[in-house]
């Protein structure tokens, strides 16, 4: 299959991500990496939107190989499609429809399975989530959500954004239908409703070993896409990120679910809450460089 050119420009990150080919073009049957680097509605500590670049810029800085899925990003052609603009105007609601209607002219006319084109985006707060998200609800209508997250995001509006990054599961689940379903894990922090809802629901996984058996036990040619938060890893591990939460996980169990998720059939990826600049150490940015080469990885293994 032909590549596809972008319908719309994106932004030239500082530098594509160690490995990748920048490109202004969909390649057919390889892994993409997009930017959206916005946090207009974060509500603690701001800084996300350096997420995606300062992701880029250290991505070089550590082995492509990973010796936990004994695999090496060197073996594998994937690009990087650069950033989602955010447009001139200075309103923040205004500034995330306008990066949002960028990402669905270049993949609303996308078949991703009839291609096999998969996607990671790099946020960004967890809001940047939702356009991928739907994409793949729409394409998969059997699709499995993964929510790794400190928070359960269920809440319908905060702080008068209806697209707040509080908000993010609470929206994408506006369009599930009745084939999809969502698996939480991580989440330790929440309102009174959204704990009854994810109960009620049965969403929720209470313990490392119930969350790694929900995955493993869901069938190999069920699509399964994650949106992960990274301030679900404890703060002593990935304290740059904007609304930290002690109890987290750990590198090690993350690892766990990508050597089930590498025997799935793992469609896509979304990566967000890196705050660059409050972890002045550089630490965190290389703990998400590394969860992001782990994602690169998984993808280009699973189904193959």
């Amino acid at each position: 299959m032909s590549e596809i050119s972008l319908p719309v420009a994106t932004n030239d990150p500082v530098r594509p991500f160690f490995g990748a080919e920048r490109s202004f073009s969909i390649h057919p049957g390889s892994i993409h990496i997009i930017g959206f680097g916005f946090d207009g509605t974060a509500c603690f500590r701001k800084g996300t939107k350096e997420g995606p670049d300062g992701l880029r810029s250290v991505s070089e800085d550590i082995e492509s190989y990973s010796p936990y899925l004994d695999a090496d990003l060197e073996d594998y052609e994937f690009f990087d499609l650069g950033n989602l603009r955010l447009g001139f105007d200075d309103d923040v609601e205004a500034q995330w429809h306008h990066a949002n209607n960028d990402f669905n002219q270049i993949f609303e006319p996308l078949d991703l399975a009839a291609t096999k084109t998969k996607l990671i985006t790099l946020g960004g707060e967890h809001s940047i989530s939702y356009a991928p998200i739907v994409k793949h609800l729409k394409q998969y209508p059997n699709m499995v959500l993964l929510h790794l997250d400190a928070h359960a995001d269920l809440r319908d509006g905060f702080l008068g954004y209806h697209f707040s990054h509080a908000s993010i599961i609470r929206r994408v689940v506006d369009h599930f239908g009745p084939e999809h379903q969502l698996i939480q894990y991580g989440i330790r922090s929440g309102t009174r409703d959204e704990y009854t809802w994810m109960n009620q629901q049965g969403t929720i996984r209470k313990s490392r070993q119930d969350f790694l058996k929900s995955v493993q036990d869901i069938a190999g040619d069920r699509p399964i896409y994650l949106t992960l938060d990274l301030d679900y890893f404890d703060p002593a591990f990935m304290p740059g990120t904007g609304t930290p939460e002690p109890g987290g996980e750990d590198f090690h169990s993350f690892v766990s679910l990508m050597k089930i998720l590498r025997e799935k059939n793992f469609i896509g990826a979304d990566i967000v809450e890196l705050s660059p600049k409050i972890d002045p150490t550089g630490n965190s940015d290389v703990f998400a460089a590394k969860i992001v080469r782990e994602v690169l990885l998984t993808l280009e293994q699973a189904g193959a």
